[in-house]
């Protein structure tokens, strides 16, 4: 059964965005009384077509999931091209991932104009959307605006972990553990973090971890990364 988030709820009625219903009318296909999942505050109601054509959904019966992650994961993640950032964005959404944050760092090869900042979250926003209906999820991850290497550091979490190059690091299953409520990981660009960005994120209280022995692409990492965390703290 399909799955859409509503915008809002009104008595028995949930309303939803206008391209969920173009989804509805021109992609599945759907007719009234027919029944669809919608999520509204964490919760999953059976809603019945009434009207496509005036966008009408009636409440037939709720129920609560517990599909969550019970970790509380952030990914900041060094800017990279249009396809690896969709692509991102869909798996760590997939694996339950709570927050992104898109960063700026030196060797940052994708700059995006300020003034297209907003309209390219407004997009991400979009796809974490779309990724949560299809994995089932009861809630979003949220999409920050791109921030700065400064900014993340004053991030604050219960482990704050580096994906680094560097050879005197710990692998990554060290620094976990079932008691941790919530993880911030960052992880640079293709060519890694410069050595002043990454002592700077040293001296903020993070951790330098190694993914392997092997050097992953920035897309590989974040699928990696957020696979190992779901594995060992979520059990």
């Amino acid at each position: 059964m399909q799955r859409y988030f509503a915008k809002t709820k009104e008595d028995n009625n949930l309303i939803l965005y206008d391209t969920d219903w173009h989804h509805i009318k021109n992609v599945m296909r759907n007719q009234p009384d027919d029944i669809i999942e919608v999520v509204y505050n964490n919760i999953v109601y059976h809603a019945k077509i009434k009207n496509i054509e005036n966008k009408l959904l009636e409440i037939v019966s709720e129920s609560k999931e517990d599909k969550e992650n019970k970790i509380d994961l952030t990914v900041a993640i060094s800017l990279v091209n249009e396809q690896k950032m969709d692509l991102i964005l869909q798996k760590l959404t997939e694996l339950g991932v709570t927050k992104i944050i898109p960063i700026k760092t030196a060797r940052s090869i994708v700059k995006i104009d300020n003034q297209k900042i907003e309209k390219k979250i407004t997009r991400w926003q979009i796809i974490c959307k779309e990724a949560s209906e299809q994995s089932k999820r009861t809630t979003i991850p949220k999409v920050e605006s791109i921030i700065s290497l400064k900014e993340i550091a004053k991030e604050t979490s219960d482990i704050k972990l580096i994906c680094s190059l560097n050879d005197d690091t710990k692998p990554l299953n060290n620094y976990l553990s079932t008691k941790q409520k919530t993880i911030l990981f960052v992880i640079g660009p293709e060519g890694g973090f410069t050595a002043e960005e990454e002592q700077y994120l040293i001296d903020h209280d993070f951790k330098r971890t190694s993914l392997g022995k092997r050097v992953m692409r920035v897309e590989t990492a974040a699928i990696y990364v957020a696979s190992i965390i779901n594995y060992i703290c979520e059990g």
